[in-house]
């Protein structure tokens, strides 16, 4: 289905709505007794949405003993014993499972309070050398509530699912593209140039979340993500040349942008040669 754009002022204004939003669904299942799953990528995207986030759960002194963290993907490297691929080692800059511990679980412990916070258990990362078993983790926990999601300003990929992914994959590990791991050098500045970030990730599936998600959000802001804007804004249904159009496929889908990402997009579309 085709989803017409919710427009915010700036980044920090939709990452309070989006907070509170997460806060209301971490409330209703703690009523109704049952776990809060939330899907959630690295990098910029959903940044002014974890900080939100940490002060919903302050103010509303929320209790998340119940809340799963279900992170998209992880940088893999092999191993020089086996040749089989590991996760890179987790005090790395540029790993996503240092990112999801620092940028989003500990600052939602401190929020919540001592006794209070995400249960270790409770913060998943795929793993490499089981793919297909966080998909199944994933559906044992009874799907993911909310999966927040970010395309690629370059090429659209979403986690790390390149162009041309299957609408069916699973987890699995994928080489990235030079556009992909171009995209990334921004999202972590410990990257000093392309020869910094790793060639192979496990991520996700298309599949994956489009199976396995109650409730989807895109968020993309700033002028650079016009195209992805343009592309996303347009799309009623997956198309492989731009992963991220899989929120269209998904349950509840709604896509979120700026301001300025809403006008990069459309002096973008007028400045396109129109046929004749």
């Amino acid at each position: 289905m085709r989803v017409a754009p919710t427009v915010f002022r700036d980044p920090a204004t939709l990452g309070r709505v989006l907070a509170a939003d997460i806060a209301e669904g971490i409330e209703a299942a703690a009523r109704e007794g049952r776990r809060y799953v939330l899907g959630c990528p690295g990098g910029r995207s959903a940044h002014s949405t974890y900080g939100a986030l940490a002060g919903e759960v302050a103010l509303r002194g929320l209790h998340l003993g119940h809340v799963v963290i279900v992170m998209m993907d992880e940088y893999v490297e092999p191993d020089p014993g086996t040749g089989a691929y590991r996760r890179i080692d987790a005090g790395l800059p540029h790993s996503c499972a240092r990112f999801g511990r620092r940028e989003i679980v500990e600052p939602l412990d401190a929020a919540a309070g001592t006794g209070r916070g995400i249960a270790p258990a409770h913060f998943l990362v795929p793993d490499p050398a089981e793919p297909s078993g966080y998909d199944r983790r994933i559906a044992e926990l009874g799907g993911i509530d909310l999966f927040l999601l970010a395309s690629g300003a370059g090429d659209g990929h979403i986690a790390f699912n390149p162009v041309g992914t299957s609408p069916d994959a699973g987890t699995h590990v994928v080489a990235l593209t030079e556009q992909t791991r171009t995209d990334n050098l921004a999202t972590f500045p410990s990257f000093r140039g392309l020869s910094d970030v790793p060639r192979h990730g496990v991520t996700v599936g298309i599949g994956t979340i489009r199976v396995h998600s109650r409730r989807v959000v895109m968020v993309a802001h700033g002028t650079d993500k016009a195209r992805a804007v343009s592309r996303l804004a347009a799309a009623d249904h997956y198309e492989p040349d731009w992963p991220a159009t899989v929120f269209t496929d998904c349950a509840q889908p709604r896509l979120y942008v700026d301001e300025a990402a809403r006008t990069a997009a459309a002096a973008l579309a007028a400045s396109a040669p129109t046929s004749a």
